[in-house]
């Protein structure tokens, strides 16, 4: 089991990468009133792998092997293309408080995906109150939508489990090849990929809203790339499933951004699950979480 100080740590750093992910939707809600939302998906990409492939030559890291580079596809196809697409489609149609909310089913998403892809084994008091947490959420957007899903929660829902797995597989990572190695490997994998779409759907001006820019620019710096840093660390020294609960801050951090940033209007269920959503989960906080993989040693720093 990983001991106190490491799980403390984990927090800490988990912590720190929820505050800066709750900007992303209100971000990426900015980027696409003006920015094509294929551009605002794949550019962030674009443009944070040139910032990985100078940390990658200026640090003089290893190469990855095989075996990893098999891990980091995983973390490119979820991380880097798979979740920013989905999200980026959906927040054209929901307010990104709203969306925030439907976030909040990452804890369970980020638990399973460490169940089934990295050993951790949660116990069922864990897994009840997890599973509880999601209805809740899956219920608001109904009650949002008027009794039917809308197709931009399905695609939330979809870069929930994008982004899931490749937070499973990016900390199983993390242990041998470090926090700041596997986003940036990842992005480096993907560039090959991103470019071409992303001159296509490339604005034809720069003569565009400010905060479209600052939008696209948080997201290129800080959700694509900066706070995986923490993120990946945290949930390596910590335990995904464990760490991962940081993520219920994230609805209320998400909300407050979009009411100060956006203007957008929170309304009083919108509070209210977001509450319920934490509630629930952190009752599970402290049920067991066994690991049946060996441990690893722990890296200094990140």
């Amino acid at each position: 089991m990983t001991n106190t100080r490491n799980e403390n740590l984990g927090y800490f750093y988990g912590f720190i990468a929820v505050v800066f992910f709750a900007l992303t939707l209100p971000a990426m809600r900015a980027a696409v009133a003006a920015l094509d939302p294929v551009f605002v998906a794949l550019g962030r990409g674009t443009g944070a792998a040139l910032l990985a492939a100078i940390f990658l030559w200026l640090t003089r890291q290893r190469l990855p092997t095989r075996e990893e580079a098999k891990g980091l596809v995983i973390v490119a196809l979820g991380a880097v293309i798979g979740f920013p697409l989905l999200a980026a489609w959906a927040i054209c149609y929901v307010d990104a408080s709203h969306g925030g909310v439907v976030l909040g089913i990452f804890p369970l998403a980020t638990a399973v995906a460490a169940a089934l892809f990295s050993g951790e084994r949660p116990s069922g008091r864990f897994w009840l109150f997890a599973l509880i947490g999601a209805a809740v959420v899956v219920g608001y957007s109904l009650n949002q939508a008027g009794g039917t899903l809308h197709p931009a929660d399905l695609a939330l829902f979809g870069s929930v489990i994008c982004a899931s797995i490749s937070y499973a597989e990016g900390a199983r990572l993390s242990k041998s090849l470090g926090g700041p190695q596997v986003i940036s490997w990842a992005l480096v994998f993907s560039f090959p990929v991103l470019i071409i779409p992303t001159m296509l759907y490339a604005p034809v001006t720069l003569n565009l809203p400010t905060e479209s820019w600052i939008g696209f620019i948080y997201l290129t710096v800080i959700s694509q790339y900066l706070g995986f840093f923490p993120w990946y660390h945290g949930l390596a020294l910590g335990g995904i499933s464990k760490v991962s609960q940081t993520q219920l801050l994230q609805p209320f951090l998400t909300i407050i951004a979009s009411v100060l940033l956006l203007g957008e209007q929170a309304n009083l269920t919108t509070w209210l699950v977001a509450a319920l959503v934490v509630v629930i989960v952190a009752l599970g906080k402290r049920t067991q979480v066994r690991e049946n993989t060996p441990q690893h040693h722990d890296h200094d720093g990140i």
